[in-house]
């Protein structure tokens, strides 16, 4: 996720208080607890890759925004946002650090609305790549070496590629809603026509509005978690049929 510079910690204060009234089931139950502590490494692969894939696009296009501020790496501190981090970690869709950009530094060999849009849609889209390479290695396993799934070092490997897979897919999905401030809204911007585009920038804090709400009232779930289920099926299907695993 990327932004220039608007002020977010509304969104961070209300998602605060939703995590905290989530806590008690996870210090009740010791499995769900160990489920997040197994979460753990896929959020910092999730965020940190998303992020540097914003990074690294603006940087290609002519944009050293995101290079002088230390954001052209694959250091997890670099890139971690504390609320987005940890709503990854308790429903598997958040955000990192955003990505500052200033479109007036792109080099113009392709239109400014392009540009950004090619910036929004590198985070989710390096997600996507991520949940397919880490897919074919969890079913690698699961075909070549059968034996080693069933042992704890195995079980405890396969579970945190299969978080991995899952975060990853969760965190790419839920930044292409195209609700501000949301990847999805810069992509969403460019197709627009120009009247379009402009009512959609001036509404845009109706639209934060909107996306609290989602949030508030829980309506974000039950969006997003189909999403999250057809992407993960569209992944995972086709390459265990061409593991033979199904």
């Amino acid at each position: 996720m990327f932004y220039f510079g608007s002020d977010k910690r509304i969104i961070y204060v209300i998602m605060a208080v939703l995590i905290v009234m989530s806590l008690g089931s996870y210090l009740t139950n010791p499995d769900k607890l160990l489920n997040l502590i197994l979460t753990l490494p896929a959020v910092l692969i999730a965020i940190t890759f998303h992020e540097f894939a914003h990074a690294y696009a603006a940087d290609k296009l002519g944009d050293d925004t995101p290079r002088r501020q230390g954001r052209l790496n694959l250091n997890p501190l670099s890139h971690l946002d504390p609320i987005g981090t940890i709503m990854l970690i308790f429903a598997g869709f958040g955000w990192g650090k955003p990505v500052e950009i200033n479109p007036r530094n792109f080099d113009r060999k392709i239109s400014m609305s392009k540009a950004e849009a090619i910036v929004s849609i590198a985070g989710p889209l390096m997600n996507f790549i991520l949940a397919i390479v880490f897919t074919v290695i969890y079913y690698s396993i699961v075909k070549f070496v059968p034996a080693f799934v069933i042992t704890q070092l195995g079980s405890i490997i396969t579970t945190l590629i299969y978080m991995t897979i899952l975060i990853n897919i969760g965190l790419g999905v839920f930044n292409l809603i195209p609700l501000p401030p949301l990847d999805g809204s810069k992509v969403l911007k460019h197709f627009l026509p120009y009247n379009a585009k402009q009512w959609f920038e001036n509404y845009s804090q109706y639209f934060y509005i909107a996306f609290i709400l989602l949030w508030v009232t829980g309506l974000a779930g039950s969006i997003i978690s189909p999403l999250i289920s057809l992407v993960y099926n569209g992944i995972t299907y086709p390459i265990a049929l061409l593991f033979g695993l199904f």
